[in-house]
């Protein structure tokens, strides 16, 4: 039985995380307006701002804030992250990535 339980929680875990194999994760409700940040001088001039966003977490939208990032080498630019809407099942978060 305990193992059954410890199986069925993994597996929920998995389901929930964006990382997780491509899977995405449905939420009913739109996310609130972004908050606006006060952006502070950069550490260095190699440094990009990543600005924050709202994540899902334990059913309610939790606000994750921008920081300053390296880019990998050979990229330039952070594109964000967004909320996009589909339909037929809600909202969903599409990564943010370098380019």
């Amino acid at each position: 039985m305990k193992r059954y339980l410890a199986v069925v929680a993994l597996a929920s875990l998995a389901a929930a995380s964006p990382a997780g194999a491509g899977a995405r994760v449905y939420v009913q409700i739109g996310p609130p307006a972004p908050i606006v940040e006060t952006v502070v001088v950069a550490p260095s001039p190699q440094h990009v701002w990543v600005p924050g966003y709202y994540r899902w977490s334990a059913g309610a939208y939790v606000w994750a804030p921008g920081r300053w990032r390296v880019p990998p080498a050979h990229y330039h630019a952070w594109v964000p992250g967004h909320w996009s809407h589909h339909q037929a099942h809600g909202w969903y978060w599409v990564n943010g990535h370098w380019r």
